[in-house]
């Protein structure tokens, strides 16, 4: 199967071939159909699955194909995260290049006033985050009074961050009649009972298992003490000469320091995290995709969102608190049909962390111990508290 059996626009089908798409994904072949009827849905993609393109596409043609007024927003699509924004963002003006429709991307940060500018020039679609879209309705800067399809992207995760107040209030300012689309990592009790809040008649699709790591990754857990997880990371970079990795930390003072001492090795590095200004953020996505950085060193908060083409590497400094979080972030590789590679540096402090990991996926991890950085057998556990790794008591 290829995109033109969808009866696209041929405009369409040019720019995702010109993204270097042939085939669709599974959740695309899925989906774009469904979407392309006017049909509500109700679907669960596992991050990475191509699920951008497989809204965006019918979206895209259905609005040109009613041939309705330029300049109202038409289309809104709601995402948790900054970064999630303008990664759809960009993505939805790669797939419509060849199409007469403009959009904006909106979320904190930033300026509002080039926002509210933007706005009033006059926009089809907007992609935005809860908060910031409703700052700019309280200003009278927007109009979604005339909504025709809105876009829930990542819901669970826009649960998880309290945005459910927001979500509703924004329900409530759009037109009655519209094309509803919710997309959710999973289909848990919260996700149903929204869903069946606004959802009309919905399709549902399920493409991955829930709670599942994508089978194109491939994990492997390298046991060492905590001390040594630094010099390790720096010798896996070198040795195995990775050129692109995301790495995963517990904490932004973590990240920071870790990307310095990388550095401080000759490895180019940046950290990513929630006191970066945005402007900072994007500027380290944007070096890392170019090949200017070679290792981005984040914290959870861009465990979602983060889309970049083909990343080979992903690697656990610091395994997460929450299970579910371990997905995410190794859902970062091995995306689109592309294989890729998850590494997580597991000290004895987080072996409990690492049982919870298993018992999620139902199996166990391969480990592989590198030599000259075995752990110290006489290393007792230390638990982590909020987080965070407590200190050790020094021997008497």
């Amino acid at each position: 199967m290829t995109f033109k059996n969808f009866t696209l626009l041929p405009e369409l089908v040019r720019a995702v071939e010109e993204m270097g798409y042939d085939e669709p994904t599974p959740i695309q072949s899925q989906t774009i159909p469904l979407v392309l009827e006017g049909a509500d849905l109700l679907a669960a993609a596992q991050t990475g699955t191509g699920k951008t393109a497989g809204f965006g596409l019918p979206l895209l043609q259905n609005l040109i194909k009613k041939n309705k007024p330029r300049g109202v927003v038409r289309c809104l699509i709601l995402t948790p995260t900054r970064e999630l924004a303008s990664q759809v963002g960009e993505s939805i003006r790669a797939l419509g290049k060849y199409l007469p429709l403009t959009s904006i991307d909106i979320f904190g940060g930033v300026n509002i006033n080039k926002q509210i500018n933007r706005l009033r020039k006059g926009v089809d679609i907007v992609i935005a985050t809860p908060g910031r879209l409703l700052d700019l309705w309280s200003q009278k800067a927007v109009d979604l009074s005339q909504v025709e399809i809105l876009v829930l992207d990542e819901a669970d995760r826009m649960l998880d961050m309290g945005f459910i107040h927001d979500i509703r209030k924004i329900l409530s300012l759009l037109a009655k009649k519209r094309q509803n689309l919710l997309f959710s990592a999973t289909f848990s009790d919260t996700i149903k009972k929204l869903a069946g809040n606004f959802l009309n008649n919905p399709k549902t699709v399920q493409v991955a298992a829930q709670n599942s790591a994508a089978v194109s990754v491939t994990q492997t857990i390298h046991p060492v003490d905590s001390a040594r997880k630094h010099p390790l990371l720096s010798f896996l970079i070198s040795s195995k000469q990775w050129r692109q990795v995301l790495v995963f930390v517990r904490t932004k003072h973590g990240a920071n320091r870790l990307a310095e001492k990388l550095s401080n090795d000759g490895i180019q590095a940046a950290a990513i995290h929630g006191n970066k200004s945005q402007g900072a953020r994007t500027k380290a996505l944007d070096d890392f995709k170019k090949g200017l950085v070679r290792v981005l060193v984040a914290t959870d908060i861009a465990a979602r969102g983060l889309d970049i083409e083909q990343l080979p590497h992903v690697v656990n400094f610091d395994l997460p608190q929450v299970p579910e979080d371990y997905v995410h972030r190794i859902g970062r590789t091995g995306r689109a049909g592309y294989s890729g590679d998850a590494v997580s540096l597991v000290c004895i402090d987080e072996h409990e962390l690492l049982q919870g990991i298993e018992r999620l996926l139902k199996t166990r991890i391969t480990r592989e111990i590198i030599p000259n950085y075995e752990p110290n057998p006489s290393i007792k556990a230390q638990p982590i508290v909020n987080g965070r790794q407590q200190k050790r008591s020094r021997p008497r």
